[in-house]
């Protein structure tokens, strides 16, 4: 099933829902469509293009969100772009505590990176200078873009100007 990317009124990512579901807000006039995928839906009378990404047309108060209830080991890897943070390698991939555990460090946004296997085991229960690495990137909650990519498996082409990858 295609997925299809939606943003609220001043463009931030909110969610991401099926093609049908995106079709039944387009119907209602509460979304339009931003990026169409070329290919259609037919009905006996109509047809209808399949949209890539819509924006609401009504903005959507947004509750705050604590980030904190949110850590996972999907969301870290969301969060940063499924790459070790030492050295940017895409295999073996675990989740790392930049301060162990053992040294007091604890379950937070920014402690917890993305580490491929051999610099996690490279780095053991040690602090980062004593093991000789070094942070490609310093940890920071995500931003909303990365709860979205949590949704899917691969992010279209079309989609890549709405998601903020500056965090």
């Amino acid at each position: 099933m295609r997925k299809v990317l939606v943003l609220n009124t001043t463009y931030e990512p909110l969610n991401v829902c099926s093609v049908r579901r995106a079709l039944v807000l387009l119907l209602k006039d509460k979304a339009e469509v931003l990026e169409e995928s070329g290919a259609a839906l037919h009905s006996e009378r109509d047809a209808f293009p399949i949209p890539l990404v819509i924006r609401l047309t009504t903005y959507v108060r947004v509750p705050h969100r604590n980030p904190a209830a949110r850590i996972s080991r999907r969301a870290v890897f969301a969060r940063d772009r499924h790459r070790c943070q030492y050295c940017g390698s895409a295999r073996h991939l675990t989740v790392d505590h930049v301060v162990p555990r053992s040294k007091g460090g604890a379950d937070t946004w920014d402690n917890l990176v993305t580490s491929c296997a051999p610099c996690n085991r490279k780095k053991g229960d040690r602090p980062l200078h004593l093991a000789g690495l070094r942070l490609l990137r310093q940890p920071q909650p995500p931003g909303p873009a990365a709860f979205v990519l949590l949704h899917v498996d691969h992010v279209h082409e079309s989609w890549r100007p709405y998601l903020s990858f500056a965090s």
